[in-house]
């Protein structure tokens, strides 16, 4: 189909308008900050949609600066080179890119240190550029906000480890609560005397002592940091676990045991790379990993969730308006991707408008996965015909998209298969499909079926698109269409109208008005 002019579509029902184009939501289009951790030094670039940013760029440097401070009081002297170095290109890369200036924040290692000060010292001078070094607990409050970026209104425990030190911050209602530091970070246990039982003895002494100020956290886990994520892979290798996206994982109790149990037993190396672990970062897992058996022991939340945002995203979201913070991080990237890409940007809503009506009791937490779906229905026509509908499937559950379940990815991704394909066996996304219900699967299916149909009745803006109506107690299904659009209704027209009905083990039957 020829490209037509924009739509210009009004107010998106509940979620408003779209913010990406708004001045606030400018000014972050394109972010640079640093996090000089105790273990690594990363920069990451934000680019796209502010509210559920891209990743324009991101680099890490494993330094260790951390590495020794219980002993020594200083920076790890070739992990203070490593660093200086890593934070002279980063900058000279900000610049080359024309950012503004980098938001750089500094934390365990460099704030314990004797000769931190000496250290930020030294980066300014060779680089201009500052180094924020933020307090345990302001750590704990940007990492929380991290989470908050990628999960609104999420509620429960926030447990960032870093190399030197384990934060807990509470979260509720888009807010942070209480909030705590702990020098329970792999660097710092490597160092105790004693052996694993005196590190055992020490991290159960620690995490009760922070259960006794931070009170009971019955609710969600949410485990931020490299350490966390590595163990995550390592217990998607135990499990088998068909995608590979670390973000929203969630794991059980059990789960966790059993997968200390499978690192206890099995070569590391192997493992590592199996998993995809750096070998700088397996070195730490022994240590994480009894810090998380015991802090599941001692909070005793209901789930756990990996979430891939932390600090650096905490630094993002701190600059938000409260206006862009309350959007749903979802329909704003997916907006996005539909203004960038789609053909006919805007035919998105009309599209949503058309399929509602099969989904007139859907939760909210449904809806906005069909409004996502139908935004995005279109961004990958660029792709081979034979192949689209595979890639639709493999963008939407691989993508960098905050907001979303394992679940949710793929019954997004499913909607779009059938969006461009009737039928979704003889693929290799089978294993894939179990992280999704039966039932999920089928309204996935009636959602694609219905886009696929709806999609062959473009007309212009101002004009009528045509009705559904479904009566599933009667296992009817109407198409009310305009005389207008009568050419539009042509026989492949009339096969995905019939292929809809089927799916929805409906009678159809089209009239004709005006």
């Amino acid at each position: 189909m020829e490209q037509t002019a924009k739509i210009d579509t009004p107010d998106y029902g509940p979620f408003g308008k779209p913010l990406f184009d708004d001045p606030d939501a400018r000014a972050l289009s394109r972010v640079g900050v640093v996090d000089v951790g105790s273990n690594s030094v990363r920069m990451v670039i934000f680019d796209g949609a502010a509210r559920s940013p891209a990743y324009f760029y991101n680099e890490k440097v494993m330094c260790e600066l951390g590495a020794g401070l219980s002993e020594t009081g200083r920076l790890n002297p070739k992990g203070r080179v490593r660093a200086l170095a890593a934070l002279q290109r980063f900058q000279h890369l900000a610049k080359d890119l024309g950012l503004p200036a980098l938001h750089a924040v500094a934390t365990a290692a460099v704030r314990e240190a004797e000769d931190g000060p000496d250290f930020c010292e030294e980066v300014m001078t060779k680089t201009g550029l500052t180094i924020n070094v933020v307090d345990g607990r302001e750590e704990a409050r940007l990492s929380a906000q991290g989470v908050l970026l990628g999960w609104p209104g999420a509620y429960g425990l926030i447990c960032d480890i870093g190399g030197s030190s384990v934060e807990l911050a509470e979260i509720g209602g888009g807010e942070v609560g209480r909030r705590m530091t702990s020098p329970l970070g792999p660097l710092k246990l490597r160092d105790i005397k004693g052996g694993r039982r005196a590190r055992k003895a020490h991290i159960k002494t620690t995490l009760e002592e922070m259960r006794d100020q931070m009170g009971p956290q019955r609710d969600r886990l949410f485990l931020v940091g490299g350490s966390w994520r590595a163990f995550a892979r390592l217990d998607m290798l135990r499990r088998g676990y068909p995608l590979n996206v670390l973000h929203e994982y969630r794991m059980t109790h059990k789960q966790v045991r059993e997968t200390i149990k499978f690192i206890e037993k099995n070569d590391p190396e192997k493992l590592r790379s199996q998993a995809g672990v750096s070998s700088s970062r397996m070195a730490l897992i022994p240590y994480a990993m009894d810090v998380l058996a015991r802090l599941i022991r001692t909070f005793k939340p209901k789930d756990i969730a990996i979430s891939s945002y932390g600090i650096r995203e905490g630094l993002l979201y701190q600059q938000m308006s409260q206006n862009l913070r309350d959007r749903d991080p979802l329909i704003e990237a997916s907006r996005f991707a539909e203004a960038k890409d789609a053909r006919l940007p805007g035919f998105g809503k009309h599209l949503f408008d058309f399929v509602m009506p099969l989904f007139r009791s859907a939760p909210p937490q449904k809806v906005r996965l069909i409004k996502a779906a139908c935004l995005l229905h279109d961004v990958s026509w660029r792709a081979h015909p034979d192949y689209r509908a595979e890639v639709c499937f493999e963008t939407v559950t691989r993508a960098n998209m905050s907001g979303l379940k394992h679940s949710e990815r793929v019954f997004i991704g499913l909607a779009l298969q059938h969006r461009y394909r009737n039928k979704r066996e003889g693929n290799r996304f089978t294993q894939l499909y179990e992280l999704l219900d039966e039932q999920g699967q089928k309204q996935a299916e009636i959602l694609g079926k219905a886009m696929r149909f709806g999609a062959m009745l473009w007309m212009q803006s101002d004009a009528a698109m045509g009705k559904l109506r479904y009566f599933p107690k009667k296992r009817e299904l109407e198409l009310i269409l305009p005389k207008a659009a009568t050419p539009l209704y042509n026989e492949v027209a009339v096969a995905r109208f019939n292929s809809l009905a089927n799916a929805l083990k409906s009678e159809c039957r089209v009239i004709m008005r005006g």
